[in-house]
């Protein structure tokens, strides 16, 4: 029976894509295969890897110890043990974002969960997947929330569960564009709340959004989900807003 498939699927699949060829998912070019940039938005990718914050996971300018912080994580701890990202947020990996984001393209998150898997290396066994949440009113406004919708891909290709309504935003919130980091922590207070405490007590807890910027959002979740009972709380994203003197300029 799969032979017999597989001799159907194979043709269709070949007609497929004479007629809707895959393309580059930033700029539309046709690309030999699905989920992948073209050669000249792959050029583009700052991959973010090694000197980096042992903690946010921030560029470092020198080679150093593989426990090194930053001077920001040193003077005030985050509520989160570890935040990893493959690219900073620009370029391609801006357009994928806003693709998936504003162009209800949501087949783009299965190739922004597997960049993700990559960095985050093996989870651990007592790991579970919970993404950011959306207001109720922006969730009925765009009709998904694009966090959940990677966290589900993550769930997917990795094995472990999902908790996607272990977290609730219970506040709607601006947008944070242009804002400091302080007027983001502000933003976001008393937004978030603990929905299912029993999904995540004694748990690790892989935080998921898309981009982190100030980290303010992030922060915020893990915050709560560490008052909750997490044992600890690592944050997975897309992408990291970086200084361009800090963006590390070739692809692992």
């Amino acid at each position: 029976m799969v032979a017999v498939l597989a001799l159907v699927t194979t043709p269709l699949r070949a007609v497929i894509d004479v007629v809707l060829p895959p393309r580059c998912p930033a700029c539309g070019e046709i690309v030999d295969g699905d989920d992948r940039f073209c050669a000249a938005c792959f050029g583009q990718l700052q991959a973010l890897g090694p000197p980096q914050c042992a903690c946010c996971g921030i560029p470092l300018p020198h080679e150093g110890d593989i426990a090194a912080q930053c001077g920001a994580c040193l003077g005030e701890p985050p509520p989160f043990q570890r935040a990893r990202a493959p690219f900073t947020y620009g370029g391609p990996t801006r357009h994928l974002v806003l693709a998936l984001k504003h162009g209800r393209r949501l087949h783009l998150a299965r190739m922004m969960a597997r960049a993700m898997l990559r960095v985050a290396g093996d989870l651990p066994e007592d790991a579970v997947i919970v993404p950011v949440p959306s207001h109720a009113l922006r969730l009925w406004q765009r009709g998904f929330n694009q966090a959940a919708e990677i966290a589900r891909q993550l769930s997917r290709q990795s094995g472990r569960p999902l908790a996607v309504d272990a977290l609730a935003r219970i506040r709607a919130t601006p947008s944070t564009k242009g804002l400091t980091r302080k007027a983001r922590q502000k933003n976001v207070q008393g937004a978030f709340r603990v929905a299912h405490a029993d999904q995540i007590k004694g748990r690790t807890v892989v935080l998921i959004d898309d981009v982190m910027t100030t980290g303010a959002t992030v922060s915020a979740c893990a915050a709560k989900l560490a008052r909750a009972g997490a044992r600890q709380v690592e944050v997975l994203t897309y992408a990291r807003a970086v200084r361009e003197e800090q963006a590390h300029v070739s692809v692992r």
